[in-house]
């Protein structure tokens, strides 16, 4: 039952690491014009990438067998942070996208953009891959969540 449990887990990295490296890509793509914004949403997209590649490895290598942590509850702490963060990122981003018709410059009398055409619609499928990331943190959140209240009774 144990390997059942964790392989339903596992069972949502995948599109997890791939919604996050989508994200990441968008992001990295446009020229950034809210770096106070996006730059959160580049630090929140890359550090979960890295720490969900470093807290699966130490599952698929056997060190979670070495080390005498509860890692059922630091799978559910992870994976719920993860999600307050990578929510968080979504409603930066799609702040940044709902600003695209603001000129660039205040003080300028050119009419250049925040977001030009392309960047806007970059920016908008970096706010649905931030949300479809946040809500695979959510299902990962919840199924922690049962696991440890199973091993926990």
């Amino acid at each position: 039952m144990r390997l059942r449990l964790s392989l339903n887990s596992f069972s949502i990295f995948l599109p997890l690491q791939l919604f996050g490296t989508i994200v990441w890509i968008l992001v990295a793509s446009t020229q950034v014009p809210l770096p106070l914004l996006q730059g959160w949403v580049m630090f929140v997209a890359v550090t979960a990438w890295f720490l969900s590649i470093v807290f699966l490895s130490v599952f698929l290598f056997g060190y979670a067998n070495r080390i005498a942590v509860n890692w059922n509850q630091a799978d559910f702490i992870f994976h719920g942070a993860t999600f307050v963060f990578y929510f968080g990122a979504f409603l930066l981003q799609a702040a940044t996208t709902s600003l695209h018709h603001f000129p660039r410059k205040f003080n300028s009398t050119a009419q250049e953009r925040i977001l030009t055409g392309h960047e806007y619609n970059i920016s908008i499928a970096a706010s649905i891959f931030a949300f479809a990331t946040a809500v695979c943190y959510g299902f990962s959140t919840a199924l922690a969540l049962r696991r440890w209240r199973l091993n926990n009774s």
